[in-house]
């Protein structure tokens, strides 16, 4: 999970309705409903998320699957934040998406749903989100393994509420994670640059970042530290 930025308001119709937003949760439900504008919501949240799952940071685009936007904190919980732009991020899988897998294929905000402590929650708007989880070769993400205690159950709760191993996901990682190593085995063999493999899926190309951005620079260590620092200071 990388860190987002959130970069504008959402635009006119947004803060409009976020000016006199919704009380209730019946009433959250259906002003989001009708509201006629989320097309260009989802324009800038895949700018502002160099076009990656908030979440996942999968490519939804990669991987023909669509997206939805997605409020951190529940419309059900707080209906007043049903319109506020800072409570927004995209997520991976549409509604039409949901009708072709199963129950335990569903990650991201469709299965967080209503479900949610902000106490345990790490969101993908903190500046560390990153640091408290670890991808592992077999495409498992797991809490960081250096974390205390308490950020160990806040790491854990939101791999499991947002089932960022569902079955899909982990294939996808394995997949992903096997063919950087493979490649990295290649560069390192041929005496080739690491800090150019490394540039390929680190630096935004078209403002967009490859998939598992964050499992690839933890894949690269302190190689992807330099080629960031010198090419995209701001990704750090």
């Amino acid at each position: 999970m990388r860190s987002i930025t959130k970069t504008n308001r959402g635009g006119l119709y947004l803060q409009q309705s976020h000016n006199n937003p919704p009380t209730t949760k019946e009433q959250a439900t259906s002003s989001w409903r009708n509201f006629r504008h989320k097309a260009n919501i989802t324009n800038s949240l895949v700018r502002e998320q160099y076009a990656l799952c908030a979440y996942s940071e999968i490519r939804p685009d990669k991987y023909d699957l669509g997206t939805h936007i997605e409020h951190l904190e529940p419309k059900s919980q707080n209906p007043q934040r049903t319109f506020d732009y800072s409570n927004l991020v995209l997520s991976a899988l549409s509604s039409e998406d949901l009708k072709n897998r199963g129950q335990n294929d569903v990650f991201g905000g469709h299965a967080k749903q209503s479900g949610y402590d902000a106490n345990l929650f790490v969101s993908c708007l903190q500046a560390n989100c990153a640091s408290y989880f670890v991808y592992l070769s077999n495409g498992l993400v797991e809490p960081s393994h250096d974390l205390n205690s308490h950020d160990h159950q806040k790491a854990q709760y939101t791999i499991n509420l947002l089932n960022l191993n569902s079955p899909y996901l982990v294939t996808q990682r394995k997949n992903w994670l096997n063919e950087l190593d493979q490649l990295i085995d290649e560069y390192i063999k041929q005496g080739w640059s690491l800090l150019d493999l490394a540039s390929i899926d680190l630096i935004p190309a078209n403002n967009e970042l490859s998939q598992f951005f964050t499992a690839t620079r933890q894949r690269f260590a302190n190689v992807a530290e330099q080629v960031l620092r010198q090419h995209a200071p701001g990704l750090i």
